[in-house]
């Protein structure tokens, strides 16, 4: 005689639910089992019978009876009761708001468990997982507070959608102290037989170049000159250069911020065909030139070696010279730049 608080009673719903997890060829094994103990149990087979045809012990079969009589399948789950809850991670949360302690530069995984004393390391990086928080990465920004920045964004992008008719818009910007680096270069082969290209550590400087680039909005091309510093008066002899290469024309000349940019306006009545335009403050992401000077770096100067400022120019010189057969315009399609603001942010204003 089976005891009541262990008599299983199945309703058809029930019953149901149990024969199909039986039959799916995805239900685990140990829930098979567990639903083969109820639906044996229903049909008022004794424990020891129900062990042996299952394969599994007397008190198991116990125990499973006990719980569904007492439960149904909406079983409670055993377990143990969370050490750590909603506190511990607002906890956590308003340290990384404070500076990390004194002599570290950000803080980790181990600083945070010591400086909240009762938290397990483990707990700390597993919180910081969930929530995406990345102690390691460090990441840069840069905020234009320019209150004149829709007005300045506004005249850049339309140069870029809209250029004036007959007119030359030129994206223009200096790449300063670029250096001569000398290094060993060639093949590594490695023990395991793969072989790599790469450089030595050490090098030796040879001196630097600034570079002087205007991006031809309408064609992509560049116009370059190389110069030893980045005064007002190399800058100014750029533009004479280039009001050399478009006589008679207008031109509209897309420049950043920069103090050797601005404060030229004798120079300017001198050349009344040309028009500066300054992208707003902190902003010269705005300028189409600093996107070629990153194709320059990565396709041109990274990993090479030079002996001499002079070969470095002569490198330069050759980039742009492929560069140009086969330049493109730059296809800017964003009609309107918005001014981003940090919100929700830990910012540490300087």
């Amino acid at each position: 005689m089976i005891p009541k608080a262990r008599e299983v009673r199945l309703k058809p719903k029930e019953r149901k639910v149990l024969e199909a997890l039986c039959r799916a060829p995805s239900t685990a094994q140990r829930d098979v089992r567990r639903a083969r103990i109820v639906l044996l149990a229903a049909e008022g087979r004794s424990t020891r019978s129900i062990a042996v045809e299952v394969g599994v012990q007397p008190r198991i079969v116990s125990n499973w009876r006990r719980r569904f009589a007492e439960h149904g399948l909406e079983r409670p789950r055993a377990g143990k009761k969370p050490i750590y809850g909603k506190a511990t991670n607002k906890r956590i949360l308003a340290l990384l708001d404070q500076p990390p302690p004194q002599g570290f530069a950000r803080w980790t995984g181990p600083l945070l468990a010591k400086a909240l004393g009762d938290v397990d390391v483990q707990y700390v990086w597993r919180f910081l997982r969930e929530h995406n928080i990345d102690l390691a990465t460090r990441k840069s920004w840069c905020e234009s507070n320019d209150p004149d920045f829709v007005a300045k964004a506004a005249d850049v992008v339309g140069l870029y959608i809209h250029p004036p008719a007959k007119a030359i818009v030129l994206c223009v910007d200096e790449k300063p102290s670029i250096q001569a680096l000398e290094r060993a270069q060639g093949y590594l082969k490695l023990p395991n037989g793969r072989a790599l290209t790469g450089q030595s550590h050490d090098y030796r400087r040879h001196g630097t170049t600034t570079l002087f680039a205007a991006l031809e909005v309408a064609t992509g091309r560049i116009i370059a000159a190389h110069s030893k510093r980045r005064r007002r008066v190399e800058f100014l002899g750029f533009m004479k250069s280039l009001v050399a290469s478009f006589p008679d024309r207008e031109l509209h000349v897309i420049l950043d911020n920069l103090n050797t940019h601005k404060k030229n306006e004798r120079w300017l009545r001198k050349h009344p065909k040309v028009h500066f335009h300054f992208t707003p403050t902190r902003s010269s992401w705005l300028n189409q030139v600093e996107t070629w000077f990153s194709i320059l770096q990565g396709q041109s100067l990274n990993g090479a070696s030079f002996t001499a400022v002079e070969q470095l120019q002569e490198h330069i010189d050759a980039f742009i010279a492929a560069y140009n057969e086969t330049a493109e315009p730059f296809a800017w399609t964003k009609k309107r730049v918005y001014q981003r603001r940090f919100k929700n942010r830990c910012i540490t204003q300087l």
